[in-house]
C-alpha cells in the first residue's frame, strides 16, 4: 500500500504532529502571550513584576468591593508573599481558580464591579511560571490550600483555621524561565506607591513599611513634582473619575493614568480623551484658536477612571483599549443585544469641559498665568518650525536622510499588522549608533521586520547648553526627530524601543550622554514611558578551538576562563565595529541585554542635566574623584 502522508521538506506532517498542551505547559511555552517579556528583573516591565502585579491586582479588587483595608506584601530573596484580608476565594474553588484557565469570578459584574482582572488568566500564569506556588484561602474558620510546582498540583486540602478571612499567595518565579533574576525594590516600591495613590484609604505594607494616601491623585502629583508649578494644582473629582492638572516650564507632557486602580503607563483611550479635553476646554475658555500642542506643552497631571469590564491591550494591562464606560449583553424576546454606556471619550470630555471651565471662572487669578504659558509655547514652536523645515529639506536634497536611517518594515505607530506578525509591534526598535562601521555591522544582522538603524555623524551638540532654536538648526538631531516620528505628537512614535548603541570608550560614553540629554530635555515622556534603553555589548570573548563564550563583565570573563580551562584565548572588544557581523547577530536578538534609562517622576530633569552636562562644578569633580578606578582595576578590566 502506498504511503500518502504528505512530505514537506524533510518533515513528516501526520496525526502525531498535532499536540494538545496542558494549560501550564502552554503558558510556559508561550509566556509572551500572558506576561509579556521574561527578563531578569533589570527592567520595570520584566515578567517577575507582572507576576507580582497580577496577584496584587486581585487583592486590590477585594478592597474595591469593600473588603479588607490592608494588603501585606513581603519579598525575601526570590520569594514573594501577598496576604489580603478580603473575602477569600470560595473554599471549594481554590484549586480551580488558580489552575484552570478561563476560570474566575470576574467575567461579569456580579461579584466584582470595576475590576482590573477580567479574563481568568493572571493567577494561573503566576502558578505556571513559578517553581513553587502556594495559595491559601481563609473563610469562616477554615483554610483551603493548594501547593504547586510549575502549575502541577503537589498537595491540597481544607483544614480548620483561626486566621482572619482573606487570601494568601506565596510564589517563587521559576529560574528556568527567569534566568538569574532578582527583584529590584525601587521598581516594587514605585508599583506599591502608585497603588496607594490610586486607592485612597488602602494601606499596603511592603516588607513592613506602610504606604497609604488620603488625597489620591493630588498626593501622587504633589509628591512627584520635580519643579515648581506655575499655579496651584487643580484637583477635580466626580463619580468614576478624578483628575489633577497644572503647568510647569519643562518640555513635553507628564500625565499619569490609571483604570480601576491599575496604573496604565502606556495610556490608552482615557489618556487620549483627557489630552483632547484639556486642549478643547482652554481653547473654548480663551476663545482663541490655540493649537493643542501649545496648550499641553509643560502639562503635569493625572487622570483616574473607573469602568466596568475594562479591555486592555495585552495581558500586562498597561494600555486601555476600551471604547465604552460599560457594555453588557441584554437578552429580550429571544434576541441578544449589547447595551452600552457613554464612550470614554464623551465621558471624560463632558466632565473636564464642565468642571475645568467652572474652576477657571472661580479662580480667575490663574487665568492669565496659563495663557502666558500657552503664548510662550506658541511663540517658541513657530520660531523653530521654519528652522527645522529648512534643515530637513536641506538634508533630503543631499540624500543624507537615506544614508542615516536604515528603516524596518513595521512600526510601533502602525495600527494593524499582517496576521501572525502582531508581536512585531512591541519588538519594533531603532538602534542609534555612532559612525558607519557600527551601523553597518548592526544593519547586516538586524531583523529587517522590526529593527531600524540610525547612524550619528560625530558628536551631537550639547542640548543643555544651547537654545531651542540652535538645537532646531542641528541636522543630526532634526533627522533623529523625523526618524522617531515625534515631531508633532508622541503618539506617532515609530519604534517601541529606542536603543542607544555606542562604543564602551570615552567618546562612546560622551555621545551616549549627549543623546540622552537631548531626549531627557525635549522628550522626557519617552523615558518615563519606558521606551529608551542602552545596549549592552560584550566586553570580552573567551574562546578555545571548540568553544566560545561572550562576557559582559570581568567576573563573567573569569568564570568563563575557568570553565574552558585550557587553551583559552581572551579578546577585549573596544568598539562595536570590532565585532564581526556574524558575532553581533547574537547580541541584538530577543534576549539582547538592555539597560533601561529610568527617570522617576520626582527627579528634577534640570538638576540632573546641570550636574552631568552643565559647567564643571566642584560637586562633579568630587563625584569623578570618588569614582575613579585604580590603575590595577583598569588593567583588570582591560585585559
Amino acid at each position: 500500500m502506498a504511503d500518502n502522508t504528505p512530505i514537506v521538506g524533510n518533515n513528516t506532517y501526520n496525526d502525531d504532529s498535532i499536540q494538545t498542551l496542558e494549560w501550564n505547559e502552554h503558558i510556559r511555552r508561550r509566556a509572551g502571550m500572558y506576561i509579556g517579556r521574561l527578563g531578569n528583573g533589570d527592567r520595570q516591565g520584566d515578567g517577575i513584576y507582572v507576576l507580582l502585579k497580577e496577584i496584587i491586582d486581585n487583592s486590590i479588587d477585594e478592597f474595591s468591593m469593600g473588603f479588607g483595608k490592608r494588603i501585606d506584601i513581603t519579598i525575601e530573596d526570590k520569594t514573594v508573599t501577598v496576604r489580603d484580608f478580603g473575602r477569600g476565594i470560595p473554599l471549594n474553588k481554590v484549586i480551580d481558580a488558580t489552575s484552570k484557565l478561563n476560570t474566575g469570578g470576574k467575567f461579569d459584574d456580579t461579584n466584582f464591579k470595576k475590576s482590573v482582572g477580567m479574563n481568568g488568566v493572571g493567577t494561573k500564569a503566576v502558578n505556571a511560571m513559578s517553581s513553587d506556588f502556594y495559595v491559601a484561602s481563609y473563610r469562616e474558620g477554615q483554610c483551603s490550600f493548594g501547593h504547586f510546582c510549575r502549575g502541577n498540583l503537589l498537595e491540597s486540602g481544607i483544614v480548620p483555621s483561626d486566621e482572619k478571612n482573606g487570601t494568601l499567595i506565596r510564589f517563587t518565579p521559576d529560574e528556568e524561565k527567569f534566568n538569574d533574576y532578582s527583584f529590584h525594590m525601587e521598581f516594587v516600591e514605585s508599583m506599591v506607591k502608585n497603588y496607594s495613590y490610586l486607592k485612597k484609604g488602602l494601606t499596603l505594607m511592603l516588607n513592613g513599611v506602610p504606604y497609604k494616601s488620603e488625597n489620591g491623585l493630588l498626593d501622587l502629583v504633589t509628591e512627584n513634582m520635580s519643579e515648581t508649578p506655575l499655579y496651584p494644582l487643580i484637583h477635580l473629582e466626580g463619580e468614576d473619575i478624578e483628575i489633577v492638572l497644572t503647568h510647569g516650564n519643562s518640555y513635553g507632557e507628564n500625565i499619569t493614568t490609571s483604570v480601576n486602580g491599575q496604573n496604565t503607563r502606556d495610556g490608552g483611550t482615557h489618556l487620549a480623551a483627557y489630552r483632547e479635553a484639556i486642549a478643547k476646554t482652554f481653547k473654548d475658555f480663551y476663545k482663541k484658536d490655540y493649537k493643542p500642542e501649545d496648550i499641553r506643552q509643560g502639562v503635569v497631571g493625572a487622570i483616574s477612571i473607573q469602568i466596568q469590564e475594562p479591555i486592555f491591550e495585552g495581558q500586562t494591562k498597561t494600555k486601555l483599549g476600551s471604547t465604552y464606560m460599560w457594555e453588557k449583553e441584554v437578552k429580550k424576546d429571544g434576541a441578544t443585544t449589547v447595551d452600552r454606556g457613554p464612550t470614554i471619550r464623551t465621558f471624560v470630555n463632558d466632565f473636564v469641559t464642565k468642571n475645568l471651565d467652572n474652576y477657571l471662572h472661580m479662580h480667575m487669578e490663574i487665568v492669565p498665568v496659563i495663557e502666558d504659558k500657552i503664548k510662550a509655547s506658541q511663540a517658541e514652536r513657530e520660531e523653530i518650525a521654519g528652522v527645522q523645515k529648512k534643515s530637513r529639506e536641506r538634508a533630503k536634497k543631499t540624500a543624507v536622510y537615506n544614508r542615516k536611517l536604515r528603516d524596518c518594515r513595521y512600526h510601533f505607530s502602525d495600527t494593524k499588522f499582517p496576521k501572525g506578525m502582531e508581536d512585531e509591534r512591541e519588538k519594533t526598535s531603532i538602534f542609534i549608533t555612532e559612525g558607519d562601521s557600527a551601523s553597518g555591522t548592526i544593519t547586516k544582522v538586524r531583523n529587517a521586520n522590526n529593527q531600524a538603524v540610525f547612524s550619528l555623524r560625530g558628536k551631537p551638540i550639547n542640548c543643555f547648553k544651547e537654545s531651542r532654536k540652535r538645537v532646531a538648526e542641528n541636522e543630526e538631531l532634526n533627522l533623529l526627530i523625523a526618524a522617531l516620528g515625534v515631531e508633532e505628537d508622541l503618539d506617532n512614535l515609530r519604534y517601541n524601543n529606542i536603543i542607544v548603541a555606542t562604543d564602551a570608550d570615552d567618546d562612546g560614553m560622551h555621545i551616549r550622554m549627549l543623546v540622552l540629554t537631548f531626549i531627557m530635555k525635549y522628550y522626557p515622556e519617552l523615558i518615563r514611558r519606558g521606551h529608551v534603553y542602552i545596549l549592552q555589548t560584550p566586553l570580552f570573548r573567551v574562546s578555545t578551538k571548540k568553544d566560545r563564550i561572550y562576557c559582559y563583565t570581568k567576573e563573567e570573563r573569569d568564570k568563563a576562563a575557568k570553565k574552558l580551562k585550557t587553551g583559552v584565548e581572551i579578546t577585549r572588544f573596544k568598539g562595536l565595529g570590532e565585532i564581526s557581523s556574524d558575532e553581533f547577530g547574537a547580541f541584538i536578538g530577543d534576549d539582547m541585554r538592555l539597560d533601561t534609562v529610568k527617570l522617576a517622576d520626582e527627579e528634577s530633569i534640570s538638576e540632573i542635566m546641570e550636574f552631568y552636562m552643565g559647567i564643571n562644578t566642584y560637586e562633579r569633580q568630587t563625584f569623578v574623584m570618588d569614582n575613579l578606578r585604580s590603575e590595577k582595576e583598569l588593567e583588570d578590566v582591560n585585559i
